[in-house]
């Protein structure tokens, strides 16, 4: 159940409650008029006064009792409270102690008026209470009488007119408030519909997202598969025919040549070997850049570490790594993506560079997380447009993508002669803060 429903609730029943105590301050009012003698105040005969009762009960029960949905209707709740009114006057003239049956018409004023015809209707019970506080209509006939009924009915008035005023603002609070919980009630039920829709659109962006990763990386494998091995199997291919060539012209050449026909074939099985070789290398480089084992159960230092490591006894050149700040376990995504520049940055050095030494630096900072990879060697102009591209075909370019892709970003400054230096810096999204 809403907010709005309890209160409404909470309204009907204080509104039944309430909707009582004209019967029984009715009742009681009759019992005493039937039960008291003489007090020495005009009052007119019990037959009377009960008829008078009666019917103040049966218009009761008829215009509010019996049906409570005319309470919406303007029209019909001022006949009844000019009843009511009316009603309340004769009984106190009836008998004075039907003034403890009169003050429950100030219940009326609010729910059966409009606007300020609620201050004129509780200004009419106040008049019918003061008459009975006086001792009823007939004290006013008497001699010196009116100064103290005015006196008393001016008390009543602004005591009324003051309790309905008040009651007016917080009735008005009260409907302010109960629309403005059922306006966050809808409110609330649209955000949930929107949260939930929310959801089912992250849900296909994760869908998206992943199946875009997969296609990123089949484009990355279909370029180092076309650049790398198709290259090496071609070139493979091209000296092992060589190679059939040279065994075929073995039976056209004289028998002092056959010393030289068998070291060009061997030339070019050597050389066939050796692409063999590197194009293998290759392969197992594209497979490892595309799912990086020196991660699995290795923190991001110690992987860079291991690379930078095996990298420097391959090639032979010296290489280090420095860790700056406190290290913290970054999401795979972002892990990898610094594992995979940092290959990918040592490769091009590898094969460009010609340097004779190389440093990482891994810095830890804040919300970020940048990897510096600099060397000593060839350099060349960034500006320049490149007419070709290295073995491979990605480069500087694939490194920049991929950073990009976990909303990173990749500077390059180099020069000829001058070394290369490669910055990539990345968000730092931790393990802990995406759970």
């Amino acid at each position: 159940m809403s907010d709005v429903s309890r209160l409404e609730t909470r309204v009907r029943r204080t509104d039944k409650r309430l909707l009582l105590m004209p019967y029984a301050a009715l009742a009681g009012s009759t019992v005493l008029v039937a039960v008291a003698g003489d007090i020495g105040v005009p009052r007119q005969g019990l037959p009377v006064t009960l008829v008078v009762a009666a019917v103040a009960a049966g218009w009761l029960l008829w215009m509010v009792t019996l049906h409570p949905q005319w309470v919406d209707r303007p029209r019909v709740m001022v006949v009844f409270f000019a009843g009511l009114l009316v009603l309340i006057a004769l009984l106190v003239w009836c008998h004075p102690f039907f003034g403890f049956f009169a003050w429950s018409g100030y219940l009326f004023t609010v729910p059966a008026l409009r606007g300020r015809w609620r201050l004129a209707g509780a200004a009419g019970v106040a008049c019918c209470t003061a008459v009975s506080q006086i001792g009823g209509f007939g004290i006013l006939a008497m001699a010196g009488a009116w100064i103290p009924f005015l006196i008393i009915l001016a008390f009543n008035i602004g005591i009324a007119v003051a309790m309905t005023y008040l009651s007016m603002v917080n009735s008005d609070h009260a409907a302010r408030r109960a629309e403005l919980l059922r306006q966050l009630t809808e409110a609330n039920d649209k955000l949930a519909s929107a949260l939930n829709e929310n959801a089912g659109l992250h849900a296909q962006l994760l869908v998206q997202a992943r199946e875009a990763g997969v296609l990123d990386e089949r484009q990355r494998m279909a370029g180092e598969i076309h650049d790398v091995l198709a290259q090496g199997l071609t070139g493979i291919v091209t000296q092992l025919e060589a190679a059939d060539q040279a065994a075929d012209r073995e039976h056209d050449r004289p028998a002092d040549q056959a010393a030289d026909r068998e070291n060009d074939r061997r030339r070019h099985l050597d050389t066939a070997k050796r692409l063999a070789r590197d194009s293998l290398a290759e392969a197992r480089r594209s497979v490892q850049t595309l799912r990086p084992q020196p991660l699995a159960g290795a923190a991001l230092p110690d992987a860079l570490a291991e690379v930078v490591d095996g990298w420097s006894a391959r090639n032979g050149v010296s290489a280090e790594l420095i860790t700056t700040g406190t290290a913290q376990p970054l999401l795979p995504e972002i892990e990898a993506t610094l594992l995979r520049t940092a290959q990918e940055a040592l490769a091009n050095v590898a094969r460009h560079a010609r340097a004779g030494r190389v440093a990482l630096t891994l810095s830890y900072i804040e919300d970020l997380v940048s990897l510096d990879v600099r060397d000593d060697g060839a350099g060349f102009d960034p500006a320049r447009r490149r007419t070709e591209q290295y073995d491979g075909g990605y480069g500087l370019t694939a490194m920049r993508e991929r950073v990009q892709r976990v909303a990173g970003t990749l500077e390059v400054e180099s020069e000829p002669g001058a070394g290369t230096a490669i910055s990539a810096c990345v968000p730092a999204l931790h393990v802990a803060s995406a759970a």
